[in-house]
């Protein structure tokens, strides 16, 4: 998709990879079926060069959310396996916004670079990147390792999931981040 040069300190953050979001009765249609796949791929390539990992886990403070610490769709998909370097718990969209604080880990570590998957890609990856490229750092976006679902606009038209994740990608490419496949960062 496109070049990014991947540093060896490249931080990977996994944004809200959890069972609520299976719930297509709740959601609606999602796209990009190959997401949690793509994620799995990253996952296993940080943890086999050693570099490090955050998972982000959304807790809802609603509490008739799937997303609510109580519920079982809280939990992690089977993909987001095993321990992260960090897990950062939120309740909001940007996962710079969470406990602990995920920039002062990233810049206690000195870690300048971080590559974005998870869902949804057009609120918290999305969010997550624009706040990261704020902040300073080099942000790769791994398109193909997000998913979004269709949403109703204001006008109540219905806009396509691979709309919405072609805008948030148009959105955030040359200004906050780079957009790449998983492919550009494995192998």
């Amino acid at each position: 998709m496109n070049r990014w040069i991947l540093g060896d300190r490249a931080a990977l953050i996994v944004i809200d990879v959890q069972e609520a979001f299976d719930d297509e009765a709740w959601w609606g249609r999602r796209n990009n079926p190959d997401c949690e796949a793509n994620v799995r791929v990253l996952i296993e390539e940080w943890r086999r060069r050693g570099r490090p990992l955050v998972f982000v886990r959304h807790d809802s403070d609603n509490k008739a959310s799937g997303l609510h610490p109580s519920n079982p769709g809280n939990t992690f998909k089977d993909v987001v396996a095993g321990s992260p370097d960090l897990l950062v718990r939120k309740s909001v969209n940007s996962s710079f916004h969470g406990s602990p604080d995920l920039n002062a880990w990233l810049t206690g570590e000195g870690i300048e670079q971080i590559v974005i998957c998870g869902i949804t890609t057009n609120h918290c990856c999305e969010t997550t990147a624009r706040v990261g490229g704020n902040l300073g750092y080099d942000v790769a976006f791994a398109l193909d390792a997000t998913h979004t679902f269709d949403r109703d606009a204001p006008d109540g038209e219905r806009v396509d999931a691979d709309l919405l994740a072609r805008i948030t990608a148009t959105n955030l490419h040359g200004e906050f981040a780079t957009v790449v496949a998983t492919a550009d960062l494995v192998g």
